[in-house]
């Protein structure tokens, strides 16, 4: 009985938030997973659908990271074979890549198809280059390329291919790096099930899929592990893995492992309702945080991402806020490898309703007092503060000096300034 290890969208290299860090967890997701569920499991062959590295052009330390796991492989003899995906795939006019170089060295079986249209489109693995190979433990596998919008072409090419090859020893897998639609919200070029399904048709008994980091499976036959490691704080509520697959005369059995390292993700929502002061709002995303330690949903030492999303409405300027000052803040309290402060809140809007015949001073004290009554600072005193703006500008086309103007604003912010405006009256 055949038994494989589907891995896609590993994305050695991963660089954002520029941390190294994180850089590293994509290594450490990658080698977890090798050990545990293919050298562990002494599978017969490894399948990479796409996207091994993030960047077509990696640094030194990322090729040694994909190098470590893939020697381990090649000393326990476990052939690994793979595609390109839309990340790791050779520029357009040139002839070879990082995965080429992976091949040459013996570390993984990179199957290419040949020019679409061609009679050769299919060959067959030779050692170093070929379209499909035929494993020893009865299966045959066969590669595709990075198709972007011509994918459904390519799949009418690979169907009218299919018929032209030898009998297959076995079970037939294709890898394909594309997604289904129907599987992630705003995806533009996806393919329909309608599109791939003359591929079972022409003899795949299991299409390996890559691309949409998210796991989904259709009819038992066409598998998306996922990636490996989070892409995203969106993406760490995605159910994903690697698939452990066995052949067997009763059928397919793929069972989507997930037990291996990857950094937890924490992600925590605060709604402001708009009666909150700075600093209260300040202290609320401190007890925030501390509420999902106590709670054991955050953990410290274990070093997490975490976001914190301040959504809602706020009664003062909403630059008010020291945004780095609370993020760096709440970083040193959680512990956070990476924290995300995400603070999406609008002012509080007052609109007082008039009539078509409200005179000119009428909209101004209503336009004072919308502007007064949004900020927390000034809402109580809102009726009056409005009436000494009106004033303060009557003073101003009055001619006043502005020493004058000075002091009655100074009078106008004092508890008694009601007594003051009408001492300048």
């Amino acid at each position: 009985m055949p038994r494989f290890l589907h891995l896609a969208d590993v994305h050695l290299g991963f660089d954002r938030y520029d941390c190294k860090e994180r850089t590293q967890d994509f290594f450490y997701a990658f080698n977890d997973a090798i050990e545990k569920y293919a050298l562990a499991e002494s599978v017969d062959f490894v399948l990479i659908a796409g996207d091994l590295f993030e960047h077509r052009n990696i640094q030194p330390v990322t090729l040694n990271q994909a190098q470590y796991s893939l020697k381990e492989l090649q000393k326990a003899g476990i052939p690994v074979l793979a595609i390109e995906g839309n990340h790791d795939n050779r520029p357009y006019g040139t002839k070879t890549n990082w995965l080429r170089y992976l091949a040459d060295w013996g570390l993984i079986i990179l199957l290419e198809p040949g020019e679409a249209g061609s009679d050769s489109f299919y060959t067959s693995w030779d050692g170093r280059t070929g379209g499909y190979i035929d494993l020893d433990c009865g299966v045959r596998v066969l590669g595709s390329s990075w198709y972007g919008s011509s994918a459904p072409k390519a799949i009418e090419q690979i169907v009218a291919a299919l018929p032209q090859l030898p009998p297959s020893p076995g079970q037939t897998i294709l890898m394909f790096h594309h997604g289904l639609e129907g599987q992630i919200a705003r995806y533009q070029g996806a393919l329909r099930y309608g599109e791939v399904a003359p591929l079972k048709q022409a003899g795949i008994d299991y299409l390996a899929l890559g691309h949409i980091h998210k796991n989904y499976e259709v009819e038992n036959w066409v598998f998306n592990p996922g990636s490996i490691e989070a892409n995203s704080i969106e993406e760490s509520g995605f159910r994903r893995g690697a698939y452990l697959v066995e052949i067997s005369e009763s059928g397919i059995r793929a069972e989507l492992k997930q037990d291996y390292y990857q950094r937890s993700v924490v992600r925590l929502r605060l709604t402001t309702q708009g009666q909150e002061t700075v600093e209260e709002l300040e202290q609320q995303a401190v007890e925030q945080i501390e509420q999902a330690i106590a709670q054991g949903q955050l953990k410290p030492a274990d070093a997490p991402i975490v976001e914190l999303r301040i959504e809602g409405s706020v009664g003062f300027d909403r630059l008010e806020l020291d945004v780095r000052q609370l993020q760096l803040q709440l970083q040193q309290l959680s512990g956070a490898l990476i924290f995300l402060l995400k603070y999406e809140v609008d002012a509080v809007a007052y609109a007082t309703p008039l009539t078509e015949d409200a005179s000119r001073l009428q909209i101004e004290r209503e336009v004072f007092l919308d502007l007064l009554s949004a900020n927390n600072s000034y809402r109580k005193r809102a009726a009056e503060l409005a009436d000494g703006m009106i004033a303060l500008k009557e003073h101003q086309l009055d001619g006043r000096s502005e020493s004058e103007l000075y002091g009655f604003v100074r009078s106008l912010l004092t508890p008694d300034y009601l007594q003051a405006v009408m001492e300048a009256d």
